[in-house]
């Protein structure tokens, strides 16, 4: 059955040094030197056919919900793994989401127009006071569980490795709740981590409405494992109000997400949006307590990691005054450069930078 009441993963403190803006040459100011807003209004953002945006990010996209710079969202997000594949891999049909059965039945009644994607996205947000050429901070102060239980699953097509597996499977992976593991098998314990595979904003106008699948500019579908609660992504903003959606929850994930699913499953989170004016970025960064975190996509492996180098660099020279040279050694030395994913069609690529470099 559901449970009654969400787990609580973790309580986000937020860092007081994140990252800033892009090139060197712009003025940028540190979080740690700007005034940010006081905490503003909590809005809850419910799942429902009427609060998703299915399969896109989309400048033209209607807000469901209009909140000011340093508000929060309670937000309720739904898991991509369907009733239907649920209840082929043994799930009791008790135990499925409730919120998502409906939002399932609207599509199927064709009161939701899905496409061209296939994640199932709460929003969009309107934050007041955004436009193009800003920044949007998303403090992630929280991540609870909604179900017991999350599945895997990959197709005949997709995954990294599909001509090797031309048969789909799904399986359910119950979770330990009070050890936070999910029972993989008798002998298997996966450690769970719940994080947002999917948080971003709308592509410039010009771009249309794009498939929710592929992570660019506008971020997105990330699938980055490291954006647990306690820390912060920095999208930059190419429409006014940003519209920003989130969705895809994972109880945990491995890096390169090789058969295309991680351990999906609904959540519900607690953000706290701000627009940043004095911040200018080409790409997504983000920051843990312990990491700056620079990074890239591109169809092709190797242009997203010059991507992702290139904006570890950047980072390097705004952040902590570095030289473009010291900087590109330090990344070869001291930093690690993963492979984000590998299956969305725009492969992903990040580069950890340990703050415990610095004295």
């Amino acid at each position: 059955m559901p449970m009654k009441n969400p787990i609580v993963v973790a309580i986000a403190v937020i860092c007081t040094a994140c990252a800033t803006s892009g090139p060197a040459t712009r003025s940028v100011t540190a979080v740690t030197n700007w005034p940010a807003p006081a905490a503003g209004k909590v809005h809850r953002l419910d799942l429902t056919p009427q609060t998703v945006a299915w399969g896109w990010y989309d400048a033209a996209g209607t807000p469901v919900l209009t909140i000011a710079s340093g508000d929060e969202i309670d937000v309720r997000t739904a898991s991509t793994c369907s009733p239907t594949s649920l209840l082929r891999a043994g799930l009791d049909s008790a135990e499925l989401d409730p919120e998502m059965q409906k939002v399932y039945a609207a599509r199927r009644d064709s009161l939701i127009k899905s496409g061209p994607g296939g994640h199932i996205l709460t929003g969009p947000v309107y934050v007041e006071g955004a436009d193009s050429g800003d920044v949007l901070e998303v403090r992630i102060k929280r991540i609870d569980l909604v179900m017991p239980y999350a599945c895997n699953s990959f197709g005949g097509r997709g995954g990294f490795l599909p001509e090797d597996f031309p048969q789909g499977k799904t399986k359910i992976i119950r979770f330990d709740t009070t050890r936070m593991v999910g029972k993989f098998s008798d002998r298997i314990e996966i450690p769970l981590r719940p994080f947002y595979g999917s948080m971003g904003v709308a592509p410039p106008k010009a771009m249309g409405r794009v498939n929710s699948a592929p992570p660019g500019i506008h971020a997105g579908n990330l699938d980055n494992k490291e954006l647990v609660a306690g820390t912060t992504l920095f999208i930059p903003i190419h429409t006014k109000g940003a519209l920003f959606e989130i969705g895809d929850g994972h109880a945990a994930q491995g890096n390169g997400e090789v058969d295309i699913t991680a351990l999906e499953t609904s959540l519900r989170g607690r953000l706290q949006l701000i627009v940043r004016k004095d911040m200018h970025l080409t790409w997504p960064r983000g920051e843990t307590p312990t990491h700056w975190i620079a990074m890239g996509t591109d169809k092709d492996l190797t242009q997203a990691t010059k991507i992702a180098v290139r904006e570890a660099i950047s980072l390097l020279v705004d952040v902590k005054g570095l030289s473009r040279e010291d900087a590109y050694m330090l990344v070869s030395t001291g930093c690690d450069v993963e492979v984000t994913q590998l299956v969305d069609q725009t492969v992903g690529v990040h580069v950890m930078i340990p703050k415990s470099l610095f004295k």
